[in-house]
């Protein structure tokens, strides 16, 4: 925390500057710091923060009751650890369109350089789920005219999400996406979709940056980063992998504790101490502090 170097207007101009490169930049979901502070560790162009994960870190599902004060906690905290520019998940912008607003204002004051606002309805679904509802086109685009309207920083990136593929087709979802980017969107998330041939199509729809999904055991086919780069992306998120893959491992290690009575056989699966502490930068907060305390008191009277 106390060794970052950019400001947040700062993380969001670098993020402009990528949306505008050609290239397609990748962001790990950060379910919580100190993943973020290891995603910049690995050299990752930035964090995602998902409100699936962080709903889960909750021990809450994906239905939308979480609360704005808990996203914005979690997300203040993720975006002031690292350099690296974050964006955030708002689910359908925690209320009405004003609700909307005050949503991305708050984000924008927590640090964030972007969020996503989406077209379900309340209560919402994880995207990749069936059984979605979404709300008339007309009632998004006012929430994402809202929401575009309540940035300060014009750098901010508001991303408009379309889950409508699963519910109206690929054709009346890209009128959709349509629809939004006129609203004030300044990138598209084309949710669930089924094939590369329909990432391609939403590419040739709309000429704003557009973001990929590659959540785990969803609808789509995990793509790699250079399918989703030849296809045009800008911006691939990975929104559950680390939560998967810690919870995962957590699994296994308390399976194991509980067969053999002890930790040994599992020590090789552990973050080790050393690297924690690297990763925390255990030292330099020691040499700050004792550089902050090492002086002395001068003879000089006071005047």
């Amino acid at each position: 925390m106390l060794f970052t170097k950019k400001t947040s207007p700062e993380k969001r101009i670098a993020f402009r500057e990528m949306l505008a490169d050609g290239k397609l930049h990748q962001f790990p979901g950060a379910f919580n710091p100190l993943c973020a502070q290891l995603i910049e560790r690995k050299g990752f162009a930035g964090s995602y923060i998902s409100g699936g994960a962080m709903a889960a870190d909750l021990c809450l599902p994906d239905i939308g009751i979480a609360t704005l004060s808990e996203f914005v906690d979690r997300a203040r905290q993720i975006a002031r650890v690292t350099d690296l520019p974050a964006f955030v998940d708002i689910d359908t912008g925690f209320g009405e369109p004003m609700s909307a607003a005050r949503s991305v204002r708050m984000m924008e004051e927590a640090g964030l350089a972007g969020c996503h606002i989406e077209d379900q309805v309340m209560p919402k679904r994880c995207g990749h789920l069936d059984g979605k509802e979404i709300v008339d086109t007309s009632e998004m685009v006012q929430r994402v005219r809202a929401a575009s309207d309540a940035k300060m920083d014009s750098n901010f990136v508001l991303i408009a999400r379309s889950d409508a593929r699963a519910i109206e087709g690929l054709d009346k979802s890209i009128d959709r996406m349509k629809a939004y980017v006129d609203a004030g969107a300044d990138m598209i998330f084309p949710e669930a979709m089924k094939s590369e041939k329909e990432f391609e199509a939403v590419r040739a729809a709309l000429d704003v940056p557009i973001l990929a999904n590659m959540t785990e055991f969803g609808k789509s086919r995990l793509l790699h980063k250079t399918e989703l780069e030849n296809l045009g992306f800008n911006v691939v998120i990975y929104p559950v992998t680390t939560l998967r893959l810690a919870m995962g491992e957590v699994d296994r290690g308390l399976d194991a504790i509980l067969r053999d009575g002890d930790q040994n056989d599992i020590l090789d699966k552990m973050h080790h101490r050393k690297d924690l502490y690297d990763l925390l930068r255990y030292e330099e907060y020691s040499k700050f502090d004792q550089a902050l305390y090492n002086f002395e008191v001068g003879d000089t009277p006071m005047k």
